[in-house]
């Protein structure tokens, strides 16, 4: 198992349509993660920034962000680009972060 970081950034004033939209996640999006070995994923918010940090535990290689290539990830990225920063293909502008400290 291991953990996977990366920050992303949210358009200003979108934090309560991410919340929501994320709130109501489709269940094939949910199920797809689970089947990649992504669990205990959470994504955090600094308001000062707009900037979205996201954290998640991997089993397996690869975490969410190498999942683009599925049909559902890129309906999920069409639905959300317009809430956050994205990149020609609507996937999100992500960046990836070390870890430099972590105590279970």
């Amino acid at each position: 198992m291991s953990r996977i970081a990366f920050k992303m950034f949210l358009n200003e004033g979108q934090k309560e349509e991410y919340r929501r939209r994320h709130a109501a996640i489709w269940p094939e999006l949910k199920k797809l993660l689970h089947e990649a070995g992504v669990s205990n994923y959470s994504i955090f918010l600094d308001e000062d920034t707009d900037t979205l940090f996201a954290v998640q535990d991997v089993n397996g290689d690869s975490g969410s962000q190498q999942l683009g290539q599925t049909e559902i990830v890129q309906k999920w990225w069409d639905y959300m680009a317009d809430l956050m920063r994205v990149n020609p293909d609507n996937s999100p502008v992500s960046i990836p972060l070390e870890e430099l400290f972590y105590i279970k």
